[in-house]
């Protein structure tokens, strides 16, 4: 009787840990084999772009002052100043595999941060960028417990997911990723 209820307790056990993480697997399981394709970013910027027009693409954009160079060699900057509840900027520069876009990295920080100033931290920026993206992509995200980056906010859209974590005290990170993409991992981190 002991040997049954100890598996019994076994089974729980491993059904019930397993159950947690199957709820995203089971998400990117559903909306891959749906066969939709969301290769739309933001700014008329995609999935499957490839660099030569995404350059071209960015250079437009710049000459009508909508985007401008961003902090560091490789950064686009797009300034935020109604969409927020406090001026900000979103820095971003693609991720390229085989010459196209598969995913895009960006950081958003509210341009008047400081240390003490408590209301532009990354907590309360990241509810403004979950916001941001509830408007942008639709409600539907899912929270999570990231062991590194605290909570976690995740949407998968198809092919398309899109992750929003704290990067830092200041920053806040959204991952576009074409989760249809096997990445060669040389090319992938150029």
């Amino acid at each position: 009787m002991k040997k049954y209820l100890l598996v019994v307790v076994l089974l729980v056990l491993i059904v019930s840990s397993c159950s947690k993480k199957d709820k995203y697997e089971q998400w990117v399981d559903h909306e891959l084999a749906s066969g939709v394709r969301q290769d739309s970013l933001f700014l008329g910027i995609g999935f499957g772009m490839t660099s030569k027009k995404f350059f071209a693409h960015c250079w437009e954009l710049n000459k009508q002052g909508v985007i401008r160079q961003g902090l560091g060699k490789a950064s686009v900057e797009y300034r935020l100043d109604d969409e927020l509840k406090y001026p900000a900027t979103m820095n971003f520069y693609p991720n390229f595999n085989e010459n196209t876009i598969y995913e895009m990295p960006v950081r958003f920080k509210y341009e008047a941060w400081a240390p003490w100033n408590k209301p532009l931290q990354a907590d309360s920026l990241q509810l403004d960028v979950l916001s941001l993206m509830q408007d942008w992509y639709g409600e539907q995200f899912m929270d999570v417990t990231h062991p590194i980056h605290g909570t976690a906010y995740i949407r998968v859209d198809g092919n398309r997911q899109i992750s929003i974590f704290k990067k830092d005290e200041a920053e806040v990170m959204v991952m576009f990723t074409d989760l249809t993409v096997e990445k060669d991992d040389e090319e992938a981190d150029e």
